[in-house]
């Protein structure tokens, strides 16, 4: 695998942290400042908690990335029920 450019302040590499999303020029995971955001850390407070590494735009853009990760996982599981629907009809 090589280095994935998934946005402008992501990538992902498989020479940092396996190969998990993370924020470009970090070994910080976008995963842990989306579960900073679900439990209700303010996007300033994330920001001062990173020292400015993670600025607000890159966390824009992990919220972005992910609507679109979920958005292809409920098509690609609603597609699979359908099929798994008509094929035991």
């Amino acid at each position: 695998m090589r280095r994935k450019i998934l946005g402008r302040y992501i990538v992902a590499d498989p020479n940092i942290c396996h190969g998990k999303p993370t924020f470009r020029g970090t070994r910080i995971m976008v995963w842990q400042v989306l579960d900073q955001l679900a439990n209700g850390m303010s996007w300033d407070t994330i920001v001062e908690e990173w020292r400015g590494s993670v600025a607000k735009e890159a966390i824009a853009e992990a919220v972005r990335l992910s609507n679109v990760i979920q958005k292809e996982s409920f098509y690609n599981s609603r597609q699979l029920l359908e099929t798994k629907k008509i094929l035991t009809e």
